[in-house]
């Protein structure tokens, strides 16, 4: 039977009532700032003998500034209190929030106007942890990589949204300010009455007492999120794209007036196709993961970033837009209608729209990544200090940005230091955590070769130490394994193997163990079995082909003694897998020739990988197990 898709998660109250309210959080968020800008942009004079240029920076800084002060406390708050009713009390303060905006367009006072935005940058610091918390706490952990998509479609089409009723409404004369003051007033109300559909979600730390020092508290959240390397590197690649997006998007409005010669509805379009660009990825997700937490995307995402980050530069610096020079050359501005009559610009487009594709590839799977690995007790805490990372980022970002431009360089010019940089950061990100790259090879694989079907994948334990038998039919069975797996997994593989130039590199890289026979070398082997149960020990899953070598004629060899020695040390369960459909594989030992093999299973050949219910370590022979992986085999080699 078919898995309901992500989108079926809409229709349950477990995440629709979450979702509408975080969606329209964001798109509050985004119909006031964006309103204040434009109003201040064009209508200053009446506002502030400021100037415009400083408000229009001071603005979005100042919505930035609470993540900063309050994040670590509202991580607290989230871990300490049930997070419907401290939804319920976030859409009651942005409620009052857009009272005191209202209040602050009617009466013309730009102060309170201000206030409004240092509000809504509070509300958004007090929901974040909420927001990213609640979804590992509803939704099954095959629903978490759909349900992130979902939200972060959401997002960034209320962002969006806000964005282009914002500039609309404030402009419309002469009411266009009291427009602007009841459509945000009118938001809130309608985020305010989804929240009260929120389901019960449990404090996990009930208990906690919360530290209003924000800055000790902020120092401890980033040191405990350290702890765990994995965890801690996904909240630096996290922030890295909010970086990368701070960097691209704030240059936008520059590019589509002084590059494309278009009027305000270009940046719009801009704006819109990057917004689809990452929706559409993050929707995506789920589909091209298989349903389960699959951060093989992560690289891709980051390849994608890089790619077309460049290939906007040279779209951008090449003669790909005679057309546009030539209209402008005649005109003052061109509208979007008319900006895509002409050549070259749909490249640009294209580009922009990849961007944002492989930009939901990169963050949703890191966000459900965190969500998975982290303590639950510390996750609202962690996703707090990931947000005060996000906002120190974005702030480097402009930094860099006024640096780099200062210096000289254009901006087609700063999209490449941009694509080069993500380059590095995801290299360096990637060395450091090898899983990565290894998740990567696995999806890749199956992606493009193979069809893999996994049947009941859900015994593989998604915590605690446990043992993976299977048969051993081909050079990639561990990574088609790998690929089904929701967790690293440590392969027990024969210590030449393991030593093959350059792949070398590769299994090193995934932490494999090496093992000779007691014949070769009686000192690695017993190394290998101290390994095993060291890794057992930390909770690790661990894979071994009890074989102990390839078939050769597609039946499953005895199974040899060492399984026995691995329970007798670590009391774990085993878990029997099967692998079917490998056999006469181009890296198999079948003996037809390399063309038979070629085009007898062709591109996309259909695998699959049949995992068994969990073994006692009591229960546990090297016969029965083989009974176990030949039934889950069958006759399909």
């Amino acid at each position: 039977m078919s898995q309901p898709n992500q989108f079926s998660l809409l229709t349950q109250r477990r995440f629709a009532p979450f979702f509408w309210t975080q969606f329209l959080g964001a798109l509050n968020d985004n119909l006031f700032k964006t309103a204040l800008v434009v109003i201040i942009t064009y209508d200053a004079l009446s506002w502030t003998t400021l100037s415009p240029a400083l408000i229009t920076n001071l603005i979005p800084g100042l919505f930035i500034l609470p993540y900063v002060l309050f994040s670590a406390t509202a991580g607290q708050l989230a871990e300490k209190y049930e997070k419907g009713a401290l939804t319920r009390f976030v859409k009651w303060l942005e409620l009052a929030i857009m009272s005191v905006a209202a209040l602050g367009w009617y009466t013309h006072t730009l102060w309170l106007l201000v206030l409004g935005v240092v509000g809504m940058g509070v509300h958004s610091t007090l929901f974040g942890p909420v927001k990213y918390a609640y979804l590992p706490q509803q939704l099954q952990p095959e629903e978490l990589m759909g349900g992130n998509g979902v939200t972060e479609m959401g997002t960034f089409v209320g962002i969006l949204l806000g964005e282009i009723f914002g500039a609309l409404l404030v402009v419309q004369q002469p009411h266009g300010i009291a427009y602007e003051a009841l459509a945000t007033l009118g938001v809130a109300v309608l985020g305010l009455i989804a929240s009260y559909r929120i389901p019960d979600s449990p404090a996990p730390v009930p208990q906690l007492k919360v530290s209003w020092n924000f800055v000790a508290e902020s120092v401890r959240n980033i040191a405990h999120s350290r702890q765990n390397r994995v965890v801690f590197l996904a909240m630096l690649g996290n922030s890295w794209f909010w970086f990368y997006g701070a960097l691209m998007l704030a240059q936008f409005p520059v590019f589509a007036k002084d590059y494309l010669h278009g009027d305000h509805s270009v940046f719009v379009l801009l704006l819109t196709v990057f917004s689809l660009g990452v929706g559409c990825g993050s929707l995506l997700c789920e589909r091209l993961s298989g349903r389960k937490v699959e951060i093989g995307l992560v690289p891709f995402g980051a390849i994608g970033l890089t790619v077309f980050g460049a290939d906007l530069y040279f779209a951008s610096s090449s003669s790909l837009l005679p057309a546009v020079d030539a209209v402008a050359a005649s005109a003052t501005q061109l509208d979007a209608m008319a900006l895509l009559r002409q050549g070259g610009v749909l490249h640009i487009l294209g580009d922009v729209l990849a961007i944002g594709l492989f930009g939901g590839f990169y963050i949703v799977p890191l966000f459900a990544l965190i969500q998975t690995r982290c303590e639950p007790s510390h996750l609202s805490r962690t996703i707090a200090g990931m947000n005060i990372l996000n906002a120190l980022f974005m702030v480097a970002a402009a930094g860099l940005a006024i640096v780099l431009l200062g210096q000289g360089l254009s901006i087609p010019e700063l999209f490449l230091v941009t694509a080069l940089l993500n380059a590095l950061v995801a290299l360096y990100i990637f060395s450091l955590v090898p899983e990565f790259l290894m998740r990567f090879l696995a999806w890749l694989l199956i992606q493009t070769v193979h069809r893999v079907r996994s049947i009941d994948a859900r015994h593989i334990p998604v915590e605690g130490p446990a043992v993976l038998v299977c048969n051993h039919v081909s050079y990639v069975d561990a990574i088609v394994i790998l690929a089904a797996s929701p967790r690293p997994i440590r392969f027990v593989m024969d210590h030449q193997i393991f030593g093959t130039p350059l792949l070398g590199w590769l299994f090193r890289t995934a932490r494999a163990i090496p093992i000779a026979s007691a014949k070769d070398d009686p000192w690695l082997m017993e190394k290998a079995f101290v390994d095993i149960a060291q890794a057992l020990h930390e909770g690790d899953l661990v894979c071994i082909f009890p074989e102990g070598q390839l078939t050769r004629n597609g039946e499953i060899n005895p199974f040899r003694n060492g399984i026995a020695k691995i329970i007798e040390r670590s009391k774990v369960p085993v878990i029997p897998m099967a692998l079917r459909g490998l056999w006469g594989h181009l890296l198999s030992r079948s003996r037809d020739n390399l063309l038979q093999r070629a085009f007898r299973s062709g591109l996309r050949s259909r695998l699959e990988l049949a995992v068994g219910a969990a073994v006692a370590p009591q229960d546990v022979t090297p016969e029965h197990l083989q009974q176990l992986v030949q039934q889950l085999r069958g006759d399909w080699k």
